[in-house]
């Protein structure tokens, strides 16, 4: 039996075991060398095989369940740094005994690291599990990351960052979840869910604008990890008089009504407003001959800032304009009779210079164009995702109200 005279030690001690560890046939050994330096990048790591060693005890199994059951956020998320510290500390405590850290050094490693979410990803794996020792926890930065998972006995193994395993994961994850605010809606596990909370108030007077009323994807273009996709629909349009994309007005799960967008699924319908009238008077009248793209991403990072490596968004605008001779964009096109968004050519080169896109983990689903354009209808849908290489990516039905 080994004795340790320092916390330093035995915080050494543990983090040096997340590199040696045993681990199942064909994942790649950690390098040989000195001491492992505790840090910010593998601090999540640390804190999700913490968390799997306490999940070895029965008590503390029936706790995190009981927790994450209760929680009234989408997919019974919880705020990992905030679950540690609720109950006066009673989860830090669990997992510092169960590692063997001062309950004090593992604080500190939670504090340093990212804000983290706890949850199931998984719908069947949130049905299946019902507390016992069957299961892992995982966590990776990146989407599409391989997820480093730990079982409750601390085995680390490197999942599949495409298809979950069958044992039930639990993720701990960076922050997509609006915690400080009120949950819009509670899912029921028994009962499928949702239901709203607290009570919606009644629909406001319709805003004349461009509407998305029903929307399919061909993917959620989200890793198995990261839960439920975050759709999101960006109006861009010229910037000042250049040949530059800008974004005027985003619909997400973060946006206040009229242009709060939350899908979930490969389907959604409903309304959400994409860019009021009064809005697009106002561009038509600073950028006159311009029209505007519906642009829609998987947002990954900073809810409704559009954040993608530049040359791959030039190379999907070239590509699709270039296949459709730019009639890429829209307009309003209403008359006396009808109000419609018809297709409008998009100004030449703008994918030449799009200078606020910066290089991180957005998936750029694709930019919208009108199906008579495209020569592909769908039934119900009028406007068709297309997006890297010409693919198609989905449908939209935008209409004028």
């Amino acid at each position: 039996m080994c004795s340790y005279t320092s916390r330093a030690a035995a915080l050494a001690l543990l983090v040096g075991a997340l590199a040696c560890s045993d681990r199942p046939p064909g994942t790649a050994p950690d390098a040989a060398g000195g001491p492992v330096v505790l840090s910010t990048a593998n601090g999540p790591e640390l804190l999700a095989r913490s968390l799997a060693l306490a999940l070895g005890d029965p008590a503390f199994r029936a706790h995190v369940k009981g927790e994450l059951d209760r929680s009234p956020f989408r997919e019974h998320k919880l705020s990992f740094q905030r679950f540690l510290t609720a109950g006066r500390g009673h989860a830090l405590a669990a997992m510092a005994h169960g590692t063997g850290l001062a309950t004090a050094d593992l604080a500190r490693t939670a504090d340093g690291a990212i804000p983290l979410e706890m949850y199931l990803p998984v719908p069947a794996h949130r049905r299946s599990w019902k507390g016992d020792a069957n299961v892992l926890v995982a966590t990776a930065i990146a989407d599409h990351d391989p997820p480093v998972a730990f079982d409750v006995q601390g085995n680390r193994l490197v999942l599949d960052p495409e298809r979950p395993p069958a044992t039930p994961v639990i993720a701990v994850v960076p922050v997509e979840t609006d915690f400080l605010a009120h949950p819009a809606a509670i899912e029921c596990l028994s009962c499928g869910g949702p239901f709203p909370w607290p009570p919606l108030p009644p629909p406001p007077p319709t805003v004349p604008g461009l509407y998305l009323t029903k929307a399919h994807f061909v993917d959620d273009f989200e890793g198995w990890l990261k839960g439920s996709p975050e759709f999101e629909l960006h109006i861009l349009g010229q910037k000042s008089q250049t040949d530059s994309l800008t974004d005027y007005q985003c619909a997400g799960e973060k946006q206040p009504a009229p242009y709060y967008f939350d899908q979930n699924a490969l389907d959604w319908s409903g309304s959400v407003m994409l860019f009021s009238k009064a809005q697009l008077d106002a561009y038509n009248a600073a950028h006159p001959g311009q029209n505007i793209r519906v642009f829609v991403v998987e947002d990954d990072d900073t809810a409704c800032e559009i954040k993608a490596n530049r040359d791959l968004v030039g190379a999907l605008f070239k590509a699709v304009d270039g296949a459709y001779k730019a009639l890429t964009a829209g307009n309003d096109s209403s008359n006396a009779v009808l109000k419609l968004f018809k297709r409008a050519t998009a100004i030449q080169k703008l994918w030449a210079a799009i200078a606020s896109f910066i290089n991180t983990n957005d998936e750029l689903v694709g930019t919208a164009v009108e199906d008579a354009v495209v020569g592909l209808s769908y039934p119900g849908y009028n406007w068709i995702v297309k997006g890297q290489n010409n693919a198609t990516n989905g449908w939209l039905t935008l209409a004028m109200k």
